[in-house]
Order: C-alpha cells, then structure tokens, then sequence
C-alpha cells in the first residue's frame, strides 16, 4: 500500500539556508565546542591560554562577518531543528544583537590575553578558560535568540559560568561577594522566569517576532502593562538599576582582576539589552505607561553611582559605581523611547563594554603597580609607568562623557532626547550624573597617578609585559577611534533603534509569509 504524500512544508524549513546565515548559531556553538575542548585537555592547563584565545579570536571574525550580514541583507533567523516559527526555537540577529555580539566578543578576547598575566596555574586548574567560553557562550547567546525562553536560558548559562569565575581562588571575601551576587541575581532570574510563565499564559508564544505582533492585537484586554513592569524590575535587577543595585559594588571588587572586568563589561549589559529588547520593540505601548517610574529609576541610579564613586577610597570599588551611573544613563534611553534615545542608549551600552572593560584594568594594574587597591596608598604611577597612566587619563575622559572621547556622543545625544520631551529634570541628572563622576576619577587621577610616591616606597612590581599592554592598549584605541570618528558607530545605532521601534524587517525574518504557522 502506498504510503500518502505529506506536505512538510506546513511544519517544516524545507529550503537549505544561505551558508551566511550559518553564522548566526556558529558563535555560540564555537565557545560550547571550546569549553568542551579545554575540558578535555583540564589536566595540560598551559595549553589552556592559548587553546582559548584563538577560539576567542575566530569568535570576533565570525561575529564581524554576522554583523556585516546583517548590515547587508538586514536580520538573519535559523530555526532548531528545522520546525517552523513559532514552534521551533529560533536565533535572530538584528543590527542591535549583532553589534552588541561583536563588542563582547572583542572584550572578551581582551581578557583572555589580560589572563595570561592575571590567572596563575592554579586559577587555569581549577577553570578559569573553561568558564570563561560558558560566560561569553551565554553572553552571546542573549544576544543572538530569537525566543524569550532561550533569552532566561541564557541568563542561566551565563549565572552559572559567572559563580565559578566569582569564586575562582576560594578567598573569604569572593566567597561573601559570590553570595550576594547569587542571591540577588537568582530573585531576578525568578521573577524573569514568572514573567515567562505569565507571557505565554497570555500570548500562547514564546517567539519574540510572535510576541510582537500578537502583543497589538490584545491591548486592552490583556494585563501587557503589568507583564512589562515584571520583565522591567527583573531586568533593572541584572542590570543593577536603583533601588537593586547595592549587590553590585559588594560583589565586583572581590574577584580577579580579569574577571572584574569582563562582568563590569558585559553583565549589566546583558540587562540593559533585554530591557531594550522587550520594552522597546515588544511593548511600546505599555513602556510608555510606565516611563515616569522607569525615568525616576534612570536619575535615582545615576546619582546614586556617582556619589558612591566619590565616596570610595577602594579603586575597585569605585569602578563599580561607574557603572552603576552608566546604567543609568542607559535607562534614561528606555526611558524616553524615542529612536534618538534608543540610539544613544545603544551608543551608551557599546561604550561602556569597552571602556568599563579596559578601566577594571586600568584598576587592576595600578592596584599590581602600586602594592594596594586603595586610593590612600597609590601615588606616583605617572612616574613610574606613563604610558600606563596616559592610557588611564584617555580612559577616564572618556568615562566622564569629556571630549573627545567615546563616552560624550551618548551622552549629548541623551541630552538632547530629553530636551526635547520637555524632561529638564532628567537632562539634569545625565549632567549631574557626568560631573560627579568627573571629579570622582579626577581624584583617582590626581592621588593615585600624579602624587609623589607615597612613604616608604612600595616594592616595584614587575613591569608590564604585552599581556597587559596589548590589550588594554586596543581598547584604549577603540575608546579614542569612537570619540574622533563617531559618525559610524552613531549610524549603526540610529538605525538599530529604527529597526527596534519598526520590527517588520525582524518579524519578517522570522516569518518570511508573514503568518505563523
């Protein structure tokens, strides 16, 4: 008896994809597939650094070769499994996840060779690399799903990776840091994950595309707004806004330098970049509703960085604070919602990986320079190390939104999207925000770097090698390419935030018939 022909293509992709769109699942399994590699060879840890640093490098040439596919034929989706959307898992990439995908990329290789220097062989046995490419894996992956389930499954990978690097080297007190950090970022992980939950009782999707069309259909019928306030605190949660924010500066000072400074880079933003995602291009309407809260939150996180910042004598603690104030700023965007706004925050969120990223290093050199980390006993780096502490001076500038740097367009642009909705109060806190934060690494500046040596006279360090030149030299590079030759970055991120706040080229991705199936 002959057996009926089915038609597939009612449930499945029948069409092989472009071998170019490949490169939107290949990031991720690249770092799974180099964690997996260093495991296997766990017990020959010098062969670590290397194996992991060239996994790291091939990342950011794939994600380069994702961005520009994406700035070419606009986004790019892949389904698991080859089920159609909404049942199959999907990635998607857009400008905004594409761009964000390369700038942790970069950081990330930055801190793989800074942990040549920075990780001992005990750090590299007990498995730093390893933990390492699950970070960056689910970094990557936040940004690159397409599916909001995936986006907490992500979180996850990420949350795991980071206890171990947390705890790497067991100290009293990166143990108390880790159990902050745990437990705050758990009862954010728990109320995305209610969300989640809520959504999908509601909406019947999980697709991000999906959600954004079936999302118009049902306001006013639908509790969207309180669904949004959820997905809201738990990413202000992540991404340490006020009044859930003190976990930060009492858990980033406490582990590795390195470390430090690829969650002062990159973990927030993975919080900032959901919020971005969901308010801006699944619920519009409903961010609109609670902009005022958001907007408070936006000012209250500023203010209360920069005051922290200036109340440190801790330089790695004070780093912490820095980046609470740039959450800040980062929220004032959502806050306001305008596609000059959304692009200023983008704009704001690329910076600060990179620039929070090299000041924890920054921080780490002159606490290995100096013999302490705090600010009462630093002094006379200028002298001893120049072309360290001119990279610091760049680096801060560009922290303070001072020109010519990379942290003033953002913030000019944020300015003026606040002007021009009449929000004064708002304008004022971005600016009170940027001068506080001015003088606070002015005095880093002028006590840890132009003082004369304190008495008695540290013993002197080793000096730096290419470990910790190179790639905090590229970073410091970045921050000053930006800051002279803004104008493409500033395209990059208009057009990100036109394609967040008009989604038809992202849903026609992911539904190229334009009906769900």
């Amino acid at each position: 008896m002959a057996t009926p022909a089915i038609d597939l293509s009612a449930a499945l992709v029948l069409a092989a994809p472009p071998l170019a769109d490949w490169l939107v699942v290949l990031p991720v399994a690249l770092m799974i597939g180099f964690g997996a590699v260093l495991m296997m060879v766990r017990k020959s840890v010098r062969l670590h650094g290397g194996i992991a640093i060239a996994g790291l490098a091939l990342l950011v040439i794939l994600d380069a070769g994702l961005l520009w596919r994406v700035w070419s034929h606009g986004p790019v989706t892949m389904v698991m499994g080859r089920w159609l959307p909404p049942f199959g898992i999907a990635f998607t990439a857009d400008l905004f996840g594409a761009v964000m995908a390369l700038a942790a990329a970069i950081v990330a290789l930055a801190g793989g060779i800074f942990a040549l220097r920075d990780i001992d062989a005990s750090g590299r046995r007990y498995g730093f690399y390893p933990f390492l490419m699950l970070l960056v894996a689910g970094v990557t992956g936040a940004f690159l799903t397409g599916d909001i389930f995936n986006l907490y499954v992500w979180f996850e990978v990420l949350l795991i990776s980071s206890f171990g690097l947390l705890i790497l080297g067991s100290e009293p007190e990166q143990i108390d840091g880790a159990l902050k950090y745990a437990i705050l970022n758990l009862i954010g992980t728990t109320l995305f994950l209610i969300a989640v939950g809520y959504l999908y009782a509601v909406l019947g999707t999980l697709n991000m595309a999906d959600i954004a069309r079936k999302a118009a259909g049902l306001r006013g019928t639908a509790p969207l707004t309180t669904l949004t306030a959820l997905f809201i605190l738990a990413f202000a949660m992540k991404a340490a806004a006020f009044p859930v924010n003190f976990w930060l500066p009492a858990s980033y000072h406490t582990p590795r330098v390195v470390v430090s400074a690829l969650f002062g880079g990159l973990l927030t933003k993975i919080g900032i970049y959901s919020l971005i995602r969901v308010t801006i291009m699944l619920f519009p309407v409903e961010r609109e509703e609670l902009s005022l809260v958001v907007a408070i939150s936006a000012a209250l996180t500023m203010l209360v960085g920069a005051l922290g910042a200036l109340a440190q004598n801790d330089i790695r603690r004070l780093m912490g604070y820095v980046v609470i104030a740039g959450i800040g700023n980062m929220m004032a965007g959502v806050a306001i919602g305008t596609p000059a706004a959304v692009s200023g925050a983008i704009f704001y969120a690329l910076h600060s990986v990179v620039t929070m990223t090299a000041l924890y290093l920054v921080a780490g050199e002159a606490g290995r320079l100096g013999g302490t980390w705090a600010l009462s006993g630093l002094g006379g780096l200028y002298r001893r190390a120049p072309w360290f502490s001119g990279a610091a001076f760049l680096l801060f500038l560009a922290a303070s939104g001072l020109p010519p740097l990379s942290g003033l367009w953002p913030k000019v642009a944020l300015l003026k999207a606040s002007l021009d909705i009449g929000a004064w109060w708002l304008a004022a806190a971005i600016l009170v925000s940027a001068f506080l934060i001015t003088l606070a690494l002015a005095r880093v500046f002028l006590l840890a770097f132009w003082r004369p040596q304190p008495d008695p006279v540290p013993e002197a360090a080793a000096p730096a090698d290419w470990r910790i030149a190179l790639p905090l030299g590229c970073l410091t590079a970045l921050v000053v390419l930006f800051g002279l030759l803004p104008e493409p970055l500033l395209d990059l991120a208009q057009t990100a935030a036109e394609g967040l706040g008009e989604p038809a080229a992202y849903i026609h991705s992911v539904f190229p018939g334009g009906t769900a199936r």
